[in-house]
């Protein structure tokens, strides 16, 4: 027999990945030129040259074994040391190699990440608005996962109704700065709240709760800026991390789980995942990759395309009319819909082969995201589309 569950999934199939799989459709019809596909997250700019480098000269000068063979469950030692010491530097944390778990990716860092500190029945709080397949990442371990309400204005924490919902229940809180899809970045100020507020909770309830914070767009923010380091304001503090944005390397699949030293058992939860990925098959990343990424652990691709690429979208839509939240990170930007029903807004936006996503999923109904993880070029010719679609549209 099936399992129902997953049955029961295949009608709820991801909304983005279903718009990119239309865009591309459209795309074989008229040209994947013509269509401004704003759907998915694919990071658009090369690889650093440094790491194709690296690549390279492993492949000509080390044994096959060692680039293609199993490395150790925890991941390979020096790639672990590596991270270590670059986040230690970076960060002023003791971490060392028994913080470091490497990992598939985010994803995979954070489905280790949950099964650490949830079980079943267990309530895990996000906000948002907030990344759609956290639902089945969370939901999936047995443990619950519960949305806050946004704050609209400013995407900040809606701390009022974090207190409503933080019981005794909540085990774990999940954080995503920068922000998909909102592209908004947490403030010191947002943090610190959020440690006092956690570390008051856990005292009042008698148990650790956990703040996991997923942070694959760290590397990517605006106007000269650095992400506040979440692990910095709160102790028991799960990093879940990827390369993917960073280094433009979604296919390879790796990032690391970092355990911020500080927390209680920190150690013991990194050889807990070595238990864990027994179980969910998460193991044992590609060790030539974890190699090559360790030798551009403080290099990034040219990530200033999206910064460009955010202020050309941010003034064409206030331009417009739009109300939007300016971002201060990652490749996304999510304005409020010009109607009510995000939903039938972006199907009227199909005509004129804008793939735009409505922020149902996201927690946010009435807003709607762009990736624009996209050619600059493109950007500005969609612009005329959106106008259009704008004016003939809503008569603005």
């Amino acid at each position: 027999m099936l399992v129902q569950k997953y049955r029961d999934m295949l009608s709820q199939k991801s909304v983005i990945r279903q718009l990119s799989e239309f865009a591309a459709a459209r795309g074989r019809e008229i040209g994947y030129e013509n269509v401004f596909d704003y759907s998915l997250g694919n990071p658009s700019v090369p690889v650093p040259r440094e790491f194709t480098e690296a690549m390279i000269h492993m492949l000509t000068t080390r044994e096959s074994n060692e680039l293609h063979g199993y490395s150790p469950n925890p991941g390979i030692t020096s790639v672990r040391e590596a991270v270590a010491a670059s986040l230690e530097g970076r960060f002023s944390l003791p971490y060392r190699k028994e913080h470091i778990f490497m990992a598939s990716g985010a994803a995979g860092a954070l489905a280790h990440a949950f099964r650490l500190v949830t079980e079943p029945g267990d309530e895990v709080l996000t906000f948002a608005p907030f990344f759609p397949e956290y639902h089945p990442y969370v939901d999936l371990t047995g443990a619950v996962l519960r949305v806050v309400p946004p704050d609209t204005e400013s995407f900040q924490i809606n701390f009022e109704k974090l207190e409503e919902m933080l019981t005794e229940k909540v085990t774990a809180v999940l954080v995503n700065t920068p922000n998909n899809p909102s592209g908004v970045v947490y403030s010191a100020e947002t943090l610190n709240r959020l440690a006092d507020t956690l570390r008051r909770k856990s005292g009042e309830y008698g148990h650790d709760i956990y703040l996991i914070s997923d942070e694959p767009y760290r590397e990517i923010v605006f106007d000269g800026a650095e992400t506040p380091c979440v692990s910095c304001f709160y102790d028991n503090t799960i990093m879940c991390y990827s390369f993917s944005k960073s280094l433009s390397l979604p296919g390879e699949r790796i990032g690391y789980v970092a355990v911020n030293p500080r927390c209680r058992h920190a150690e013991e939860m990194v050889s807990m995942c070595v238990q864990i990925s027994r179980g969910i098959g998460h193991n044992c990343p590609p060790s030539i990759i974890q190699l090559a990424v360790a030798r551009v652990l403080d290099r990034t691709a040219d990530l200033s395309v999206y910064e460009t690429n955010m202020k050309l979208l941010y003034e064409e839509l206030v331009g417009l009319g739009f109300t939007c939240v300016r971002p201060g990170g990652t490749f996304y930007i999510f304005p409020r819909a010009l109607e009510e029903d995000a939903k039938l807004f972006c199907e009227k936006a199909l005509k004129y082969d804008l793939i735009l996503v409505p922020g149902d999923s996201f927690g946010a109904p009435g807003f709607f995201r762009m990736a624009y993880c996209i050619d600059t070029e493109k950007v500005k010719r969609s612009l005329g589309a959106l106008e259009r679609f704008v004016r003939e549209t809503y008569g603005r």
